[in-house]
């Protein structure tokens, strides 16, 4: 067992994809199905206290995606691979139609899967996933090259890690030789992200199931484009919170009761 946030217990297990381990967390209960993907940098316990809201009514399963937390590093960070791992999850699991939710990445992930699956999503809640993203400037994650994946100790990794280290300091793992890493490998982080932008409006709008909006007052999508994805994809309701990007860990509980909310339409 693996206890996380807000005192809800989840059930940590795994599938092996070519010979990669994808762990995933399961939040328990006998409630309607919901998979709840997470984004850069980050993993499935991110949702312990959306779990804990939605419940009993719902069962709440998050994978740490491929090269984060605990899942393995993946050999590529390509949108079909992270399509191919969600499909492989959802057949583990016995799941032919669920809920999907997404952060970010997650996000972006959870409505190309839908468009590429609409007969296995019956609801979407997309937050802060853009349906054209970083078409023009640099790799935002460049930063990560400099950041050094693993030290001899805990304190050394976070002094490498200098003004990054507050973001991840609860979440670096010690391995069995005492040495301390990342939950993710910098390399594969910004490889991700470059594999991530692009224009994808033509998967967001290829779907016609229920789905929910979620952005922040202070995310990344601008506001004409949060336009436009809800005026092209009929069935979409927008909520706009007073938040930034990170919206599930930094305004938890306005996340939770929106979620919560529009599931109840589901």
């Amino acid at each position: 067992m693996n206890t996380s946030a807000a005192n809800t217990a989840a059930t940590r297990a795994g599938l092996a994809i070519d010979g990669r381990l994808l762990s995933y967390l399961d939040f328990g209960g006998t409630g309607r199905p919901i998979v709840a993907l997470h984004g850069h940098l980050s993993e499935g316990a991110s949702f312990a206290h959306l779990a804990q809201a939605l419940g009993p009514d719902w069962r709440l399963t998050a994978p740490d995606q491929r090269g984060h937390g605990e899942s393995d590093r993946a050999a590529d960070y390509s949108r079909e691979g992270y399509l191919t791992d969600i499909e492989a999850l959802l057949d583990h699991l016995g799941l032919d139609r669920v809920v999907l939710l997404g952060h970010s990445l997650g996000a972006i992930n959870a409505y190309q899967f839908a468009a590429r699956h609409p007969e296995r999503v019956t609801a979407l809640v997309n937050v802060e996933g853009a349906a054209s993203l970083g078409l023009e400037g640099p790799n935002p994650f460049a930063f990560l090259l400099n950041q050094p994946h693993r030290a001899p100790t805990r304190e050394a990794l976070l002094a490498g890690l200098g003004p990054a280290a507050p973001y991840v300091a609860d979440r670096l793992r010690e391995d069995a030789d005492g040495t301390w890493r990342l939950p993710f490998h910098p390399r594969d982080m910004y490889q991700s992200e470059e594999l991530v932008h692009g224009d994808h409006w033509a998967d967001w709008t290829a779907t016609g199931c229920p789905a929910q909006l979620i952005h922040g007052t202070r995310g990344i999508i601008p506001a004409e484009q949060v336009r436009a994805m809800v005026e092209l994809r009929p069935g979409t309701a927008p909520v706009q919170l007073d938040a930034d990007h990170l919206i599930p860990t930094t305004a938890p509980d306005a996340f939770a009761a929106a979620v919560r909310a529009f599931l109840a339409t589901v």
